[in-house]
């Protein structure tokens, strides 16, 4: 090759280059090699860690750095180093910010995840050498408790939105392959209780995906089943998705009866679209299990009053009774059995040839519907219309101005 067309190819080379850095922007390789040793030596020297991060976090904002695994490595030797001098404040009782010490150690965690997916990546050949994982990893298992802790700290100070994020990362980086020779899946006890706290975070947000996010690993902690249960129901509801709604109620009312959440809403759901053959069940599934259950009870009287099964909601009103529940509810239903038999009476063709049977369902209905509107005297609207027709048709002429007035009004 000729000296002049070996000077040719040479000047070409070196146009392609300078127009590659000039397209490519500031970010050049010999500017990241400056930046890396600059930010080395900001290590070093013990001191302005956080420089160091910033100048590899400004290297990261070009995308043609995203491989340059040195860039990460640098990145999280200065996140440790933040780390390191944090903790010797807090060994030496210097005042150090609490949540400023979590924000940190989390942080660490994210990096090292990021380090350790790019140190992760096979070459040319398909072989992949770890180059950082087991140091780094056995550095972040022996912090990793702090993640917890950040998280609980912020629940008791009532920032849901941050112990999401703690809890979320601990639960999240205990999947993540960095953390592979750990085992977390199998050998971390605390992965339940963990979620419960993000579950809880989540409900306490009114953020339905956040909620749900952990609440099958959360249903683990048995001793928090039943919130869980329940959290996941509000969600659903906020979610307008009735079907997982419904179906998560009728997994905790079987799971646990008892428990005061479930049975009233699916017996509201059920008697809102006026299946009470469903709340009857549910009511009577309940009953096997407490046979004193006022709840069942009552839930029993009003959908075997909508069946217009009155004698055995009668029965079933009673018996509330005997057990002094205090809901008002069981005398409205005694009394609007018989004011429903009276009403039946009154729309044959010959009313009048049942006018002493008549006569007897407005007494026996008189006295619990008076009941009734002394255990509840704000709700008018249902006792006041009931008396009225009493009153009336026991021609109580005293009684029935009273309340006439009172409709008037």
């Amino acid at each position: 090759m000729s000296i002049r067309v070996f000077k040719r190819l040479f000047f070409s080379i070196t146009a392609v280059t300078l127009l590659a850095g000039h397209v490519c922007g500031q970010s050049t390789p010999k500017k990241v090699r400056m930046d890396i040793d600059k930010a080395k030596t900001y290590i070093k020297s013990g001191k302005d860690f956080d420089k160091a991060e910033k100048l590899m976090t400004d290297l990261l904002k070009d995308s043609a750095n995203h491989d340059n695994i040195k860039i990460y490595s640098t990145w999280y030797e200065s996140v440790l180093g933040q780390y390191n001098a944090a903790n010797e404040k807090l060994y030496l009782k210097q005042k150090y910010d609490t949540a400023a010490f979590y924000n940190l150690i989390s942080h660490l965690q994210e990096v090292a995840v990021e380090l350790d997916n790019l140190d992760a990546r096979p070459d040319k050949k398909g072989r992949v050498h770890l180059s950082y994982r087991k140091e780094n990893a056995a550095i972040l298992n022996m912090l990793r408790i702090n993640i917890y802790y950040g998280g609980t700290w912020s629940v008791r100070k009532g920032d849901y939105e941050k112990g999401f994020d703690y809890f979320d990362d601990y639960l999240d980086a205990a999947h993540q392959p960095f953390y592979e020779e750990y085992n977390y899946q199998l050998r971390d006890s605390l992965l339940p209780a963990a979620a419960y706290w993000a579950t809880l975070c989540g409900y306490k947000l009114q953020d339905a995906e956040r909620t749900l996010k952990h609440c099958q690993l959360a249903m683990k902690d048995e001793s928090k089943t039943t919130f869980v249960l329940q959290y996941m129901c509000e969600a659903y509801q906020w979610q307008k998705n009735d079907s997982d709604y419904l179906r998560t109620l009728a997994e905790g009312y079987e799971r646990y009866p008892e428990y005061p959440y479930f049975f009233p809403r699916l017996a509201d759901y059920y008697s809102e679209k006026g299946q009470y053959e469903e709340v009857l069940q549910l009511a009577d599934r309940g009953l096997d299990i407490k046979q004193d259950g006022t709840l069942f009870l009552l839930a029993k009287s009003v959908a075997l009053l909508n069946l217009g099964r009155y004698e055995e909601c009668i029965e079933t009103s009673r018996l509330l009774m005997e057990l002094k529940d205090a809901s008002p509810e069981p005398y409205f239903n005694i009394a609007t059995c018989y004011l429903n038999q009276a009403l039946t009476i009154e729309q044959e063709r010959e009313p009048r040839k049942n006018y002493q049977r008549l006569q007897k369902l407005y007494r026996e209905a008189r006295p619990f519907m008076e009941d009734y509107r002394r255990l509840a005297p704000e709700d008018k609207q249902r006792w006041a219309p009931a008396l009225y027709r009493i009153y009336l048709n026991l021609n109580m002429g005293r009684q029935f101005e009273e309340i006439d007035r009172l409709m008037r009004k």
